[in-house]
């Protein structure tokens, strides 16, 4: 039946629009399969084909590399008797290579971040939970860092007919197929400078010690399983933290043409959190994300459900929408609603610990950017977040608090 359904979906014409589209100056393929590399998002992922690959590209006989990054200063004031105030930074540099073979494509993926300097605590982010700066007690309203070594990956493809390959894709730091492009990946949320809410439904395993992933694309549908390490990292976020391989994952990934990208995806993670050793968990996720082009505007949009169900423990879900726009070369708009359900509000010997709060947020940014030196682009900008939840919640954290973040930044 699914290879039935596949080869449907790769038999689809392609749009009159998209056909009349004109190739790339620079045509390059991806690593895992015969399309554009502006497919590909963080580990093995998807995004619109339109998508603009932003970095530094060179191409020579044999190889094609690219260079991508960016480095935020961040005023951080979150509101109400919960919030907190920082300045810190968060970061990533991401390095890329691929190699043509006879009959397929050796590549590799390296990414660091400068985080861990922002202090094992993170940064302040109401209603934000996931993780631990001390290995004794959790994160809750705070936002952890990521780790210093956030992806070292071998891939190999092998061409499988003219619009086909088989891949392969190893890490000892990597991200398995489950979930979207993670968050600082995706177009539609990369100039929001804080994490979503619903991190820990959709795309917290882009950082996993320890991961094999393995798929088949068929034209414009990818087919993948992963297996992988399911624990997150701990609270030393300089070292590399390796286990066995417990848990598993697949996804189904469509381009139905130039603009659009939808994934589902599931897996068991085993023992995900450090603080819940012998609590396991089954995700579930599913997006859509559009990429419009229209002469100096573009505009790309992400729609993202997150179900998690704890083994034991009850099942919660988690709803993002992230849209950017750029309206001139200089200047961004950014927008991210959510609606998340959260248990970890409380620690256990708290009032409320054993409740579930299902709580709304909404956040919107500016950013205006200008040239430094090429390739180095600069920016300025900020952002404000609301929220809507329970009145059983507003003892502890008001009534109505709002967030501020200001922030330069810059970006190659």
């Amino acid at each position: 039946m699914l290879p039935a359904v596949l080869a449907l979906l790769t038999a689809i014409p392609v749009s009159i629009a998209e056909a009349d589209e004109s190739p790339p100056m620079m045509f390059m393929p991806g690593l895992y399969g015969p399309y554009p590399m502006t497919r590909e998002a963080s580990g093995t992922s998807w995004q619109p084909d339109s998508t603009p690959m932003d970095g530094i590209h060179h191409m020579s006989d044999d190889w094609m590399t690219m260079w991508h990054g960016f480095a935020n200063l961040i005023d951080d004031d979150q509101g109400g008797p919960r919030g907190g105030t920082k300045t810190f930074s968060n970061s990533m540099l991401m390095f890329m290579g691929r190699r043509d073979l006879p009959g397929g494509d050796f590549g590799f993926r390296m990414m660091v971040s400068a985080d861990p300097l922002m202090g094992k605590d993170g940064y302040p982010e109401l209603f934000q939970t996931g993780e631990t700066a001390d290995g004794i007690h959790p994160l809750i309203d705070r936002q952890h860092p990521h780790n210093l070594l956030m992806e070292a990956a071998a891939t190999y493809s092998l061409d499988v007919g003219a619009n086909g390959a088989a891949f392969l894709y190893a890490g000892i730091a990597g991200e398995p197929a489950l979930g979207p492009p993670a968050f600082m990946h995706r177009f539609s949320g990369e100039d929001n400078p804080e994490a979503p809410l619903a991190h820990h439904w959709l795309d917290s395993t882009h950082i996993t010690y320890g991961v094999v992933t393995t798929g088949y694309v068929w034209g414009r549908v990818k087919l993948e399983a992963s297996s992988f390490n399911g624990r997150e990292p701990d609270q030393d976020r300089s070292d590399i933290e390796t286990r066995h391989f417990d848990s598993y994952s697949g996804r189904l990934s469509y381009n139905p043409s130039a603009d659009w990208s939808l994934q589902v995806s599931t897996g068991r993670l085993a023992s995900p959190e450090q603080l819940q050793p012998n609590v396991a968990e089954h995700r579930t996720t599913a997006s859509a994300s559009y990429n419009h082009m229209s002469g100096n505007v573009q505009w790309q949009t992400t729609v993202a459900f997150g179900r998690n169900v704890p083994m034991p423990g009850s099942a919660s879900d988690a709803w993002l929408l992230e849209s950017a726009a750029i309206l001139t070369d200089r200047d961004t708009l950014f927008t991210r609603i959510e609606r998340v359900a959260k248990d970890e509000l409380f620690l256990p010997d708290q009032p409320l610990s054993d409740r579930t709060f299902t709580i709304n947020s909404a956040s919107l940014g500016y950013i205006h950017d200008f040239e430094l030196f090429y390739p180095v682009r600069a920016g300025i900008g900020g952002m404000v977040t609301g929220y809507r939840y329970p009145p059983a919640l507003d003892a502890a954290y008001g009534e109505g608090p709002v967030s501020f973040l200001l922030f330069g930044r810059v970006k190659l």
